[in-house]
């Protein structure tokens, strides 16, 4: 039966199920803790350390900018120091698009997730996408900023160390090398 580029994939009696079939189809989680715990070892303590690599390379162009609103606002004898009112708002679009960009991109990983060898995955093992790595950092921030920083703690009460912000988004965060082991090249004396 032809889906007529619907993407329907169902036949007669499937109940008018789109894409997946139905429940009979339902995906597993991609990464098991139980059966792969390489996935999920140190990915904690590695993902504080890559959100301070990241904090530091977000700030360096908004320093920047700062200064640069500083330095323009004396050249222009106090005129250009209006742009104040620019430089938060510029600053949240800056993040956004950082960590949409970076969590979209070929390797799923903010520059501290790579430095950490960290990457992002959807629970059923896709990569991330320009969308899912902005929410990302929206609702990390919301949930940090409504709910406390201890919110991060659910991370030490599940297997595949989730954050909340990851259970809303569906993501995960996983050893990279571990998925993708490095091919070693031959040695030849």
């Amino acid at each position: 039966m032809s889906d007529g580029g619907t993407g329907y994939s169902g036949g007669a009696n499937s109940g008018g199920t789109w894409r997946n079939g139905g429940p009979a189809n339902f995906q597993p989680h991609a990464f098991d803790p139980y059966r792969q715990p390489e996935l999920f070892r140190g990915v904690l303590t590695r993902r504080v350390f890559a959100f301070l690599i990241d904090l530091i390379i977000i700030s360096i162009p908004v320093i920047l900018g700062y200064l640069f609103i500083i330095a323009f606002g004396i050249v222009t004898l106090g005129l250009g120091f209006l742009l104040w009112g620019l430089a938060w708002p510029a600053t949240l679009i800056w993040v956004v698009v950082y960590y949409g960009a970076t969590l979209g991109g070929p390797y799923s990983a903010t520059m501290g997730m790579r430095v950490m060898d960290l990457e992002l995955r959807t629970w059923y093992g896709a990569p991330g996408y320009f969308v899912l790595g902005a929410m990302h950092a929206v609702l990390f921030w919301a949930s940090v900023s409504f709910l406390s920083p201890l919110v991060l703690l659910a991370g030490l009460f599940n297997g595949r160390r989730r954050l909340l912000h990851d259970i809303v988004l569906g993501t995960v965060v996983i050893n990279s090398s571990v998925r993708n082991p490095v091919v070693q090249s031959a040695r030849s004396f």
